[in-house]
């Protein structure tokens, strides 16, 4: 990381929070429920970091049970939400460290912002971001780089002085596209192999391993 760098960009699920448990269950009871039958899990974990209607899209057969399955999904997701999400270990303390040391932080999610601000008031993450930028403040997400050059507008940012980290590929071409260099958190769900073809700059394998960069 270069003294010039100012800003960091965080990704929510998978990222920031772990959620991954909770989606995951959703995601079976919703087809469960809808379809009778619960397609491999890999299917739904490579749309990761995408809207949940985007996601739904690949396995509705038409918009009204397009609009069964997300209904289903989110009710699902907010009666079980506070009992099965948690901070991912050391993101708390490095977030108020960057905090501390003066840099802008901004949040860049596929998540709704209601959902997003449930997650930080649960998990006491409310005030550390300046900017967020969720799923219902864009019209294109994520792998697009609209979502992170909202955000760095929104800062007042170069993107040459930030970082995005993130869990998925779409994050790190959604930053690639953004003109900001990209790291990616290798605690989420997504493996190696899948990550490496979107060439990111830096490879988290802790949080801490941010702070060691600056």
């Amino acid at each position: 990381m270069t003294a010039a760098t100012d800003t960091i960009l965080f990704d929510l699920d998978g990222t920031v929070v772990d959620s991954i448990e909770l989606i995951m269950a959703a995601y079976r009871h919703t087809m469960q429920s809808c379809l009778g039958t619960v397609p491999d899990d890999e299917l739904w974990l490579a749309g990761l970091g995408t809207p949940l209607t985007r996601q739904l899209e690949d396995f509705a057969r038409d918009a009204e049970q397009h609009e069964e399955m997300r209904r289903t999904f989110r009710d699902y997701s907010n009666l079980h939400h506070d009992s099965m999400v948690s901070a991912y270990q050391g993101i708390p303390e490095l977030l108020r460290e960057l905090q501390a040391c003066g840099m802008k932080l901004g949040l860049v999610t596929s998540k709704h912002r209601v959902s997003s601000l449930r997650a930080f008031q649960v998990l006491e993450l409310d005030g550390l971001f300046e900017v967020l930028v969720c799923a219902d403040d864009v019209e294109r997400h994520k792998p697009d780089p609209l979502p992170v050059t909202q955000a760095l507008e929104q800062l007042g940012s170069d993107g040459r002085q930030t970082i995005f980290v993130g869990d998925s590929p779409h994050d790190m071409l959604a930053g690639r596209g953004a003109g900001v260099r990209t790291a990616v958190a290798c605690w989420g769900p997504f493996r190696r192999a899948q990550l490496q073809p979107t060439a990111p700059d830096y490879w988290l394998q802790h949080p801490a391993d941010l702070l060691e960069l600056l």
